[in-house]
């Protein structure tokens, strides 16, 4: 089953692709603080729906990077729509190929829930900032270990276990890049449950509307081991939260 259309078919009714909620995201885009005409960048934009916001909010300029077909679609459509007169990219592809036409050019730069791009998340930071202008915003969202994983979790959901940090440990690798953390919006069990039970209703929904479907098999295979995953470990041993840095050098309004 090719994996964008899983994805397209598990997150048909996500308006956010990450455990997090309206109210967060919201919170999140008047925390940044942008000013009229600031340069925004977002990796794995998704469906679009923060730097839609944002755009509305700061009247920013931006780049959208997606490689989902669907995804990518569904985020043209959404900015056609609600920010029709913006001066925004977006972009069809790998994120990790992206390349600005400046480096250090963009007033804040993000990547919610998709570090795989860069190898994980030291490496998401890094190529973050090489992007983000002295003294301009890093925001990320990363998962986190609450306490020291099943190896049962390490071997059923494939996770290195290496690749994620503590909660603490996701501030540090940042600090260590001379990035200040300023602040963090944390994932309660509420949105990993709304989150991850709206992947099992639409898969649901798929497969009575779509009954002849040659990928339904494999599709109920990867939704019923995910539940497992979920329900009996990762519930109870793994966090998510979103990061927003600043990044070193010289301040100025953002």
């Amino acid at each position: 089953m090719d994996d964008w259309k899983f994805y397209d078919i598990t997150h048909s009714d996500h308006l956010i692709c990450n455990p997090t909620n309206e109210a967060k995201l919201e919170e999140l885009v008047e925390l940044v603080g942008l000013s009229n005409g600031g340069n925004v960048l977002e990796i794995a934009a998704g469906k679009g729906e923060l730097i839609a916001r944002l755009i509305e909010r700061w009247a920013v300029r931006g780049v959208a990077v997606e490689l989902s077909p669907y995804f990518s679609r569904e985020l043209r459509q959404k900015l056609k729509e609600r920010v029709p007169n913006a001066d925004v990219t977006v972009i069809e592809g790998d994120g990790a190929e992206y390349r600005p036409e400046k480096p250090k050019s963009f007033d804040l730069t993000i990547c919610l829930g998709a570090s795989w791009i860069w190898g994980g998340y030291d490496g998401t930071l890094k190529a973050l900032l090489e992007w983000t202008r002295p003294g301009g915003q890093v925001v990320v969202g990363e998962p986190y270990w609450r306490c020291e994983p099943s190896p049962e979790l390490l071997e059923n959901a494939e996770y290195d276990e290496a690749t994620i940090h503590r909660h603490w440990g996701n501030v540090t690798v940042g600090r260590e890049l001379g990035l200040r953390l300023t602040y963090t919006i944390d994932s309660n069990l509420d949105d990993w449950d709304r989150y991850y039970a709206l992947w099992w209703a639409a898969a649901d929904r798929f497969v009575r509307t779509h009954p002849d479907d040659p990928d339904i098999p494999e599709l109920m295979e990867r939704i019923e081991k995910q539940q497992e995953n979920y329900l009996r470990w990762e519930r109870n041993e793994m966090g998510w939260a979103i990061y927003v840095f600043r990044a070193p050098g010289r301040d100025r309004p953002s």
